[in-house]
């Protein structure tokens, strides 16, 4: 039987809206439908704007529907930690760099081992980006150098948060699929799943969904045609 219960979020804020304001509702649900009442928060992605205010601006959006958020970088045994929690958020900002942060303090192998027993993980943008196989399809820059660039495999394909197919005429590089395009020509046995701003990707009960407003999500593998995907459309050949 598979355990795994994640809520893999694109992005933290769309363009005039709050803070975690678009997906709210889709955590206030996975917290009740899983009955958390305290979540354990992994900020190292966000360390440019201070883990403690990081803290506080989840927090507060936790707090509107009654739970409570709690930080790890608070905790004197970060392991310890990871191994109590009720469940687990990882929040977005440098993929590198909350690699880097969760391999030096020995985290990454225990979330992994706690998500895969069951335990509720949730993230967004680089949260969602180490679920998947590794960092190599984040968009972030390499402003530190993480033992590996490998992650906690919750599931077995890529993730590339934050997806636009959007081409500005004045720019003359390459484009997000040039750059995925690249990846599957360098690993052509892996899935990479492009999920656009408002979507999310829910797994539970061993059945993969795309969630979210009404966008699409664009799949690329070596060899396939690239192909778009609904909310309604099934996508678990990615678990295969």
């Amino acid at each position: 039987m598979d355990k795994r219960n994640l809520l893999l979020i694109s992005n933290s804020t769309n363009a005039g809206e709050k803070y975690l304001d678009w997906c709210k509702t889709m955590i206030k649900e996975f917290c009740e439908e899983n009955k958390v009442s305290d979540v354990l928060f992994i900020p190292y992605a966000g360390f440019a704007q201070g883990y403690d205010k990081y803290e506080k601006k989840v927090a507060d959006v936790y707090a509107e529907f009654g739970v409570k958020l709690h930080s790890i970088h608070r905790e004197e045994n970060p392991l310890q930690a990871v191994i109590n929690a009720q469940c687990i958020a990882v929040g977005g900002g440098n993929t590198f760099y909350l690699v880097k942060e969760m391999q030096r303090l020995g985290v990454m192998q225990a979330i992994r081992e706690k998500a895969m027993a069951g335990t509720p993980y949730m993230g967004w943008s680089a949260g969602s980006n180490v679920a998947g196989l590794s960092l190599r399809t984040t968009n972030d820059m390499p402003i530190v150098e993480p033992e590996s660039f490998e992650t906690m495999a919750l599931v077995p394909f890529q993730i590339n948060p934050h997806y636009t197919d959007f081409v500005d005429p004045k720019h003359g590089g390459e484009t997000r699929d040039d750059r995925i395009n690249e990846y599957i020509a360098a690993n052509q046995t892996t899935f990479v799943a492009a999920i656009r701003e408002a979507t999310a990707l829910r797994l539970k009960d061993g059945k993969l969904s795309l969630t979210g407003r009404d966008n699409k999500m664009k799949v690329f593998h070596f060899g396939k045609e690239t192909k778009e995907y609904s909310l309604t459309d099934d996508i678990n050949f990615l678990m295969k």
